[in-house]
């Protein structure tokens, strides 16, 4: 089957969506790739979870791409006496390094990092900054915080330290034993969470190796300080913009995401927008018009995705968000505008020939008016160049790498397809027009435009396009 619209959809697996039946239902709603949120449930679950993907892949003859997202150094406050506190503006509180059931004097911070790192005159933002402290003065294991912004705090709730440089691994022991289970597993795409600077891209790519897909996500400011190199060194990218909003100022996320996007697109990464993008659909079975918008804008920026997470997961209208979530992609991408304004965000290309063929390739097919592009790739590389350029004909990815088709699901504009490889020429031309026309995507007298590189067999070697009249 194929999609009618160019972006991919991601939708977070939950409570709401863990059985192979919903799993079925949300596939055919418009789902291209599941994501297994690390930060909830056990190993045996997401076990599960993925085996009913992969049986759902076989039962449709597509493939489906399997997304982890670790759960990372998430930095929390301990218990606090009586399970909450009420803080009030303009008072002084402490933190300490040891200890359990605190009250205002005392409340438990067991992160050893954090009393290193600050410095007076920051700020700790507590549950999604709901509450923020200002640091006063230090101790031995001790934070003296005024009170900025008073309000509940519970046990447990999340710390934010914008600003503030960690020395912690972005990889913490469950995340090396979930990494390790998801890798064993066989998935196609391990998020990295709380990236803050190229290093730990390196060091979870250590891990990796070549596994899966490797993606960062961004929701920490001290990674766009590095971001191009955190880019370069990733597969993928994910705009997490639930974190990121706490840490920047609510006003910059919008800026922020369309040069992600930009940044994504001009170095070749698929790039994700995700984070509270149909929320209210998690108790309504439709939208407000700003998520609408939401949606919308991060397609009219290039996107390669946007992503459902507890509007899917745990969410009494999963099936519901998907299919809102497809017919907004397909309607922007029908509007008049969409490619006018989707060319004027176009980077610039890099100077090498692979990026030269793959450029002339999409200019060539909307200018004879193809009715695909098919790309032969091992790696990805050559339809994601292609991508790059977001044409309109649609690129059919024939790869003889399941791997490989697994990860496209998330490229935009990509319908990929698991294939033996070729050997010759002629070959290329005769399954390029096979599978243009088995797939539906081209009729008799249709053309359509072919990149490979040759000699065949040979990764990221764009160097030829054929034009083939079926």
């Amino acid at each position: 089957m194929r999609r009618h619209r160019h972006a991919k959809i991601v939708a977070t697996v939950g409570p709401a969506s863990n059985t192979p039946e919903m799993l079925h239902t949300l596939f055919l709603a418009g789902v291209d790739t599941f994501r297994l949120n690390f930060s909830h449930g056990v190993q045996a679950d997401h076990a599960r979870v993925h085996a009913a993907i992969r049986a759902l892949e076989q039962e449709v003859g597509r493939p489906i791409g399997i997304l982890q997202d670790l759960q990372g150094p998430k930095i929390r406050i301990g218990t606090v006496a009586g399970g909450r506190l009420q803080l009030a503006t303009g008072e002084t509180v402490r933190f300490v390094l040891e200890g359990a059931d605190g009250g205002k004097d005392a409340i438990p911070l067991h992160h050893p990092e954090i009393f290193a790192a600050v410095v007076p005159g920051q700020e700790l933002l507590i549950d999604d900054g709901r509450v923020r402290v200002r640091v006063s003065g230090l101790g031995a294991g001790t934070i003296e915080a005024l009170v900025v912004t008073g309000g509940p705090i519970s046990n447990c709730k999340g710390v934010n330290l914008p600003g503030t440089l960690l020395d912690v691994s972005p990889l913490t022991e469950k995340d090396r034993a979930d990494l390790a289970f998801g890798l064993e597993l066989g998935v196609d795409w391990v998020a990295l969470s709380f990236v803050q600077k190229p290093s730990d891209i390196i060091e979870a790519r250590a891990l990796i190796g070549d596994r899966a897909g490797l993606m960062s996500k961004i929701e920490k400011p001290q990674a766009l300080e590095r971001i191009e190199d955190i880019v370069r060194l990733s597969d993928a990218v994910m705009v997490a913009r639930g974190d990121l909003g706490v840490e920047i100022p609510h006003e910059d996320v919008p800026g922020r995401q369309k040069e992600l996007i930009r940044l994504c697109r001009h170095l070749v990464k698929p790039v994700i927008v995700a984070t509270q993008m149909l929320d209210s659909m998690v108790n309504a079975p439709a939208p407000t018009r700003a998520e609408a918008s939401d949606v919308a804008t991060a397609i009219y920026d290039g996107a390669d995705a946007v992503m459902l997470s507890a509007e899917s997961a745990a969410g009494q209208y999963p099936v519901e968000a998907v299919s809102m979530m497809d017919r907004i992609i397909r309607s922007v991408e029908g509007h008049k505008l969409y490619y006018s304004i989707i060319a004027a965000s176009e980077p610039e290309t890099e100077e090498t020939a692979p990026h030269a063929v793959a450029t002339a390739t999409a200019t060539l097919a909307e200018a004879v008016h193809a009715s695909a592009i098919v790309t032969y790739t091992e790696s990805g590389t050559t339809a994601a160049r292609v991508a790059r350029k977001r044409p309109r004909p649609p690129i059919l990815a024939l790869t003889p790498n399941l791997a490989t088709s697994r990860r496209l699901s998330l490229l935009w504009g990509a319908h990929s397809i698991h294939t033996q490889d070729v050997d010759s020429y002629e070959e290329m031309t005769a399954k390029a027009a096979h599978y243009a026309q088995a797939e539906g995507f081209a009729k008799p007298n249709d053309v359509v435009v072919a990149a490979a590189g040759i000699p065949f067999h040979v990764p990221g070697n764009t160097n030829n396009i054929r034009l083939i009249q079926i």
